[in-house]
């Protein structure tokens, strides 16, 4: 194969590696910008290129099908296939005759010796774009959803079933909106500084209608920026930063964020701590290692500590009552997050619902015993199943009666019932889900 880089070369080789051999979008494709020398607005282009055909996949298939004709022997052709339809369909500014001249480059640049893949590839497009857009009939509303929004059939009629069509199609859309640039500004510095500082680099900061640590900014690279480096903010969604803020902390308390990495909520919580502190858990030895990173940038490293425990265990680990404030941002089926990882929506089934809820029950049983008479604990996901949110707290205080779920309020939304479900069309966030538990009495 050869080795030119293009925007579209490096975003044909990470949907080959994505879609044929299951790796993840955002690790390949950062692997790969890393590794090339393509200007910043290639390097954007390429990016467009893999994360818009992955979240179109079923819709661009539904497009495709009919078209071809021959059974498709070689790896390339059908992300190439796939990712020259999207041009098609969704880039006006790209002229169709530009995609098909770099079709058959590709074709030829990634096909074996001699291949005809080529010639494959330029007459299924051709026809494309002599028929152009097919939809199901809107009177099969699942199939036409799925179709229209490219999502899996069962998600449709999941949504459906808890919470209407007309919701469902709000939803849907809102997965496929570009996700916000979001961050939070440490509570460490004069925030109002920093969003200044954001206005003089021209990234047109909004303040989020969640709360006022979180900012929306107009494009990406705040990483690469002195105010990033400097701890001033970090990136995390204005929903997900919500979760910190939901422990009353005065000060001296001392912490278990059971599920850290990479430790976003682990250092929200740390800087509203002055004597107390915070031990953050994971598995991954390498994924504590971002937690400390996280910690030492942010400048609360000194109240963090790091431990590689499994949270399921976690009453093996330390004593009955050691903690008085626990989070447990469970692992889960992140369904939530399908607006930044629109992979999840091909991968993810019913199944995993019910399993991961096992896990996150498992979590809580462990940590439960580890909560002070007088402490909270909170239970957060990136995810708006049922499974893995209502049912989840409802089976965990059946098994535990001793605790209750305890109302909240924050900066600019409350719950009286305890519970928090955000949708993804609610504000323009990541779904999320918050429950608060307290001991009775």
């Amino acid at each position: 194969m050869s080795t030119t880089k293009t925007a579209r070369s490096i975003a044909l080789n990470t949907l080959i590696r994505v879609l044929e051999d299951g790796s993840y979008s955002n690790i390949s494709l950062n692997n790969s910008l890393k590794s090339s020398q393509l200007s910043k607005a290639d390097q954007n282009l390429a990016t467009k290129l893999v994360y818009g055909t992955i979240q179109y996949k079923i819709y661009l298939e539904y497009q495709l099908n009919g078209l071809i004709k021959t059974k498709i022997t070689e790896k390339y052709i059908m992300p190439l296939l796939l990712m020259s339809a999207y041009q098609i369909l969704f880039l006006d500014k790209v002229p169709n005759r530009a995609v098909l001249d770099e079709a058959n480059k590709l074709a030829k640049q990634f096909g074996k010796q001699h291949s005809s893949g080529f010639r494959l590839v330029n007459g299924i497009l051709r026809a494309l774009t002599r028929r152009g857009e097919i939809l199901p009939d809107q009177k099969d509303t699942v199939k036409y959803l799925s179709v229209k929004e490219s999502m899996p059939i069962w998600l449709v009629k999941y949504l459906i079933k808890n919470w209407g069509e007309k919701r469902t199609e709000s939803i849907l859309a809102s997965f496929n909106e570009t996700a916000k640039n979001s961050v939070r500004l440490s509570s460490l510095v004069n925030q109002k500084h920093t969003f200044i500082e954001l206005k003089k680099l021209g990234y047109d900061p909004e303040y989020s209608s969640l709360s006022s640590h979180d900012v929306i900014l107009n494009h990406g690279g705040i990483v690469e920026s002195d105010l990033f480096k400097k701890g001033y903010l970090t990136v995390q969604d204005e929903a997900a930063s919500l979760v910190a803020d939901v422990f009353d902390i005065s000060g001296n308390e001392v912490v278990l964020d059971a599920c850290s990495a990479p430790g976003g909520k682990t250092v929200q919580i740390a800087e509203r701590l002055n004597k107390g502190n915070v031990t953050a858990l994971d598995i991954h030895e390498k994924k504590l290692k971002l937690v400390r990173q996280n910690a030492e940038r942010m400048g609360v490293s000194d109240r963090v500590s790091t431990k590689g425990v499994d949270a399921r265990k976690a009453h093996d680990y330390f004593s009955k009552q050691q903690f008085d404030r626990i989070l447990v941002d469970a692992p889960c089926s992140g369904l939530g997050l399908l607006r930044r990882k629109p992979e999840i929506r091909y991968s993810k089934t019913m199944d995993d619902l019910l399993n991961l809820q096992k896990i996150q029950l498992d979590i809580l049983d462990s940590v439960a015993l580890l909560l002070n008479k007088n402490g909270e604990l909170v239970y957060s996901t990136c995810t708006i199943s049922f499974e893995e949110d209502e049912k989840v707290v409802e089976k965990f205080l059946k098994n535990h009666p001793n605790f209750e779920l305890a109302p909240f309020k924050l900066e600019k939304i409350a719950s009286k019932s305890g519970m928090l479900k955000i949708l993804p069309d609610s504000y323009g966030s990541d779904g999320f889900f918050i429950a608060k538990f307290k001991l009775r009495g």
